[in-house]
């Protein structure tokens, strides 16, 4: 199938057969998420953050299940991608920006 554009790695976005270069590209910024656990629930996020105000937060599955808040959320009738934040994990990010755990880097 020469000349026909095929998935490449590893974000799925199409490139014509034969490139040399395709997913040989290195991510070169300076940030990186940092595993932080909840002190209240254990629940484990990665977090970049890239500013004192600016969090990324990621979600696993397992961290959803775990989280108290969400599990209290959810009793209550308001699913999980509702809930806006979590008290007890963004003190957690907090202590650990504090400490060092989570460095503060601008993309």
């Amino acid at each position: 199938m020469d000349g026909e554009p095929q998935l490449g790695p590893p974000t799925g976005v199409m490139a014509p057969v034969g490139d040399p270069n395709w997913g040989s590209v290195t991510d070169d910024r300076a940030w990186q998420y940092a595993d932080v656990v909840c002190e209240r629930c254990a629940a484990t996020v990665g977090v970049a953050k890239f500013s004192p105000q600016h969090t990324s937060v990621q979600w696993t599955a397992a961290a959803v299940a775990a989280c108290a808040e969400f599990a209290a959320a959810a009793l209550g009738g308001t699913p999980s991608p509702l809930v806006a934040t979590c008290a007890s994990l963004r003190s957690s990010i907090d202590a650990a920006a504090r400490d060092g755990r989570v460095q503060v880097l601008p993309p």
